[in-house]
């Protein structure tokens, strides 16, 4: 990354973050050799540290919880509130991509959004210089996301790792770029590993108890798998769309997991066609669609919208449309929005009932109305650690 000509801060990196093995494990990103059970309980001298290890970054250990912290996306910012974290939160990747309206049906949840929109990351270039300024005391970023979005090197990455705090964590929400060659994680298994960092295990586990109860029981309520729509999600952000981007639903990133779950069919199975990652940026046009002609279609970048707004610009501006029109889906009104790209376990439980109606209205209630099916205190009493 090229140096802007600012003099950057110098220091001795804070007391209370200590690295485990050598040289931030020789080059942060090898990773490091872990310490027996008994140590990550008291630590190697008998004292309250602890590490956590999550591809590609590698082992750190700590000796407290971190305080202040920055995301990239919505997803680890979301972990982080769900696990009673949100007042540390100093940042973030992109604020306009971290959907925070959901809380406020959960009493005594909420975000500090103006604080994190000053330390919005890409409104600021991924500059080093306000990494320095943030002085977080853990970031959570894909170091590998750094070097192939942002022009980040190995020494930047180091630099920071040492003269500020570390790096952990991991890009899931999708599963199809290349440079991605290092472990992935479900977003259970990256929520436990964030659980591990703020050393919040119980209210995860209560977490997740909330979650596999509610998943179970929509997944009981599911007609069989014949009866089921077939699906196409995509992205496009215009009000008039021309052309879409597609999303295939067998990738099994995170932001797929509320399709997964409720066991739908993806309508380009069998196409050929590539789902979107950092270089594969094909658009489909209407005729493309009109080949597969979907039962239901997904359309991601419209999340600031109501399902009713959505419904009265981009559905009614493809009602208009000559070849959009014959869709099946357009004539069904079965045009939905596709969920947030990066969603993290409160995310999830919202988009998955919302899903729920979209595809399954007679089951569930229209996506319109006013049907909830999870309860919004006890998760909220989960998140406040009353559980």
């Amino acid at each position: 990354m090229a140096d802007n000509g600012t003099e950057r801060l110098t220091r001795t990196r804070r007391d209370t973050i200590k690295y485990g093995g050598a040289a931030i494990c020789s080059g942060l990103l090898a990773g490091c050799t872990g310490m027996t059970d008994s140590e990550r309980e008291t630590g190697p001298t008998g004292n309250s540290d602890y590490s956590v290890s999550m591809a590609p970054n590698g082992e750190i250990t700590l000796d407290t919880t971190p305080e202040k912290w920055v995301p990239y996306g919505g997803d680890y910012a979301d972990m982080g509130v769900a696990l009673g974290q949100a007042d540390g939160m100093i940042g973030i990747g992109q604020t306009s991509e971290y959907y925070t309206d959901i809380y406020d049906e959960l009493p005594g949840v909420s975000v500090d959004t103006d604080r994190i929109a000053e330390n919005d990351l890409v409104e600021n270039s991924m500059s080093m210089e306000l990494f320095y300024e943030m002085d977080s005391d853990v970031h959570l970023i894909d170091t590998e996301m750094l070097k192939h979005w942002f022009d980040w090197s190995r020494a930047d990455i180091e630099e920071i790792h040492n003269q500020v705090a570390p790096f952990v964590g991991n890009m899931i929400f999708r599963r199809s770029d290349g440079w991605h060659d290092h472990r992935y994680y479900t977003l259970y298994e990256a929520f436990e590993k964030m659980a591990e960092l703020f050393q919040e295990r119980d209210r995860y586990r209560a977490f997740k108890r909330f979650h596999d109860e509610f998943i179970a029981d929509v997944q009981t309520r599911l007609p069989p798998a014949s009866e089921r729509p077939s699906v196409m999600l995509t992205f496009e952000g215009m009000n008039d769309p021309e052309t879409f981007s597609p999303y295939r639903l067998n990738d099994k990133g995170t932001s797929k997991k509320q399709w997964s779950d409720l066991g739908v069919a993806d309508a380009l199975a069998g196409t050929g066609t590539e789902n979107l990652s950092t270089n594969n940026r094909g658009e489909l046009d209407y005729g493309n669609l009109l080949e597969v002609d979907p039962d239901v279609l997904l359309i991601r970048g419209h999340e600031q919208k109501s399902a009713t707004e959505f419904r009265d610009t981009v559905l009614a501006n493809m009602e208009d449309h000559p070849v959009g029109s014959e869709l099946t889906a357009v004539q069904d009104g079965r045009v939905y929005r596709g969920g947030y790209l990066r969603q993290g376990p409160i995310h999830n439980l919202f988009l998955t009932e919302r899903a729920a109606k979209q595809l399954f209205p007679d089951e569930f209630g229209d996506v319109t109305s006013d049907a909830k099916l999870f309860d919004r205190q006890r998760l909220s009493d989960i998140v406040n650690g009353e559980f």
